[in-house]
């Protein structure tokens, strides 16, 4: 056997990029990407289905990777950065071409605030996703923090529910930036969130349980997606701190 030159020795080893879950990420950038065009265009409801078809592929994405084990560090980062395109800035152009325009009609001042708004949860969607790479979780079963497909979910559905609120008034407006704002606190926030990666879809239901998935998911999502969407999201969001701020009673009240 010849021995190897030191060229070769040196000479790193190709990694190789999985195909099927970085095709689905792609599809997730494109989602984001194709939200943030279409809420430029003045298209909200378009805009929402993007950031909801975006989750579908975000959802998909890591599954398939480890049922194939094909999960790579490149995925990794990869997902990352679909994940802020279609989490952080598509919501944020989203509530920002919604509202500010409109906003901006009331005083230089509100204009501001509206901006500032989306863009706060634009930097709190990128601290969210630095804060899960870079931190391991000890209980799986639980977030640190809203995820931002939930945030992107409440701020695009919030959206999307009144599109057809032409005339908001300035008590609306300011609705709609108070929700982008405080989609953008609970996602660096201590709060705890389920994660359900425990949730098993394989295991056998029983018939009844069935029948109520397909009734909730084909008859209530499909009849008012936008609206059903919004109240299943903004009850996640909302469940774990109103939970906090109830115990939190309780313990004054006890002592």
């Amino acid at each position: 056997m010849e021995p190897q030159s030191p060229e070769q020795a040196v000479r790193p080893r190709r990694r190789a990029i999985y195909l099927l879950p970085n095709l689905l990420t792609t599809g997730c950038l494109f989602s984001g990407f194709y939200a943030i065009v279409a809420a430029i265009d003045g298209n909200f409801e378009r805009a929402g289905m993007g950031v909801f078809i975006a989750m579908l592929f975000d959802g998909l994405d890591g599954r398939v990777a480890r049922l194939t084990r094909t999960e790579s560090a490149f995925g990794k980062e990869y997902d990352s950065l679909a994940d802020m395109v279609a989490f952080g800035v598509a919501p944020a152009i989203v509530s920002y071409q919604w509202g500010v325009a409109r906003i901006t009609e009331y005083g230089f001042a509100w204009g501001r605030l509206g901006w500032l708004a989306a863009f706060f949860y634009c930097v709190t969607a990128a601290l969210r996703l630095a804060r899960f790479n870079t931190r391991a979780s000890r209980d799986k079963r639980y977030f640190e923090g809203l995820p931002s497909p939930s945030a992107a979910a409440l701020v695009s559905g919030f959206i999307w529910s009144f599109n057809e609120w032409r005339e908001p008034g300035l008590p609306g407006l300011v609705i709609a930036f108070t929700v982008t704002a405080l989609a953008g606190a609970l996602m660096v926030s201590p709060f705890s969130y389920p994660s359900f990666k425990n949730f098993d879809l394989t295991k056998p239901v029983r018939f009844v349980s069935l029948v109520a998935a397909v009734v909730v998911v084909f008859v209530v999502i499909a009849g008012d997606p936008s609206r059903a969407l919004l109240l299943c999201f903004g009850s996640y969001a909302l469940v774990p701190p109103l939970v906090w701020i109830w115990r939190r009673l309780r313990r004054r009240q006890r002592g």
